[in-house]
């Protein structure tokens, strides 16, 4: 019985490892076809960032130069080889604008993003999964349609109007949040996630919406499954069938929709940021496409296509492991 079961463990974690392999091929595949998409899509942009920087008037030999300090004066295959080896080693370039290492610009900004990310993604997820399984356990009960009402309600109002109404009551009505800015986590822990409170709600209530309806209609597909039936047959009362073998089979579309909305989340939070006035990812994006600093929105924009076909790569391995029938698919 041990060596069964060794032997069966040692088959999935093989599976799962050719599986990783082949997302893994498509994981670099992916990040190289946006690489080349990013950069010549920004490139073809009107303007130049050395004319923006010095104006009109600059005479042509101070234009010139700063085009040489900048690395504006080679071709654009030859920019795109430098600034792709450079992201390859940790070197993003130098801002146009600030005369700052990227890099640094980006680990300063993040440490705000993502924190504010995760707390999002946690609010959402702690709210949509009690919500979405009451739902589905009361299907077509005054509770089932109160969920289903506030959830079309969440995906209608857009999260900036929500925004600015939590702002008006929470910071300007009761004063229990400030209405916007950052302290900085050297001002404590509990500062700064109250902080970030505010935003995290704005951007969660939405997502919420979404993930409970999709958990609902994911369980009450399950829930009409052979299995569950056989199940209620053996004795199970409906609850036990829910908690024990509906849930974990109806996380699988899930899954894909919490990875779907950490990348928005990470990637989408520009309108929130700049209406509480937080120095992250999306505030620094909407600057510098402004200021045609173009090294700096490449390289923002390249970093959060990166985190997101990570995101979508540990999804997809947790998709496997959840669903026998994807490994069986990649077990040849």
């Amino acid at each position: 019985m041990l060596l069964l079961s060794f032997t069966l463990t040692r088959v999935l974690l093989l599976t799962l490892l050719r599986y990783a392999f082949k997302r893994l091929l498509t994981l670099a595949a992916t990040l190289i076809v946006a690489s080349v998409v990013i950069f010549v899509a920004i490139e073809i942009v009107p303007g130049d960032p050395a004319s923006y920087m010095l104006g009109l008037n600059a005479e042509p030999a101070t234009l010139n130069a700063l085009r040489e300090e900048l690395g504006l004066n080679v071709s654009k295959p030859v920019r795109y080889i430098n600034w792709v080896t450079g992201m390859l080693s940790g070197d993003f370039g130098t801002s146009y604008t600030y005369r700052t290492p990227v890099a640094a610009m980006i680990a300063d900004r993040i440490m705000i993003s993502l924190p504010l990310a995760l707390y999002a993604l946690t609010l959402s997820t702690l709210i949509a999964f009690p919500a979405g399984i009451l739902a589905a356990s009361r299907r077509g009960s005054v509770a089932d349609v109160g969920i289903m009402g506030f959830t079309q309600l969440g995906i209608a109002i857009p999260n900036f109007w929500f925004a600015m109404l939590l702002v008006l009551v929470f910071a300007i009505k009761l004063r229990w949040f400030s209405a916007g800015g950052f302290p900085g986590w050297e001002q404590g822990f509990l500062t700064g996630i109250k902080a970030l409170t505010l935003p995290a709600i704005a951007l969660a209530l939405p997502q919420a919406s979404i993930l409970a309806r999709v958990m609902r209609s994911s369980l009450l597909d399950t829930l009409g499954e052979d299995f569950i039936r056989t199940a209620r047959a053996k004795g199970l009362t409906a609850g036990q069938a829910l908690w024990r073998h509906a849930l974990r089979n109806a996380l699988i579309p899930v899954l894909t929709i919490i990875g779907l909305q950490f990348s928005f989340l990470l990637a989408g939070a520009i309108i929130i940021e700049n209406v509480f006035f937080l120095p992250g990812l999306g505030r620094l994006i909407f600057q510098s496409i402004s200021q045609r600093d173009l090294i700096v929105v490449e390289s923002v924009v390249m970093l959060l296509v990166f985190a997101v076909v990570v995101v979508t790569f540990i999804v997809d391995i947790a998709y496997a492991y959840a669903d026998p029938r994807l490994r069986s698919s990649y077990a040849n």
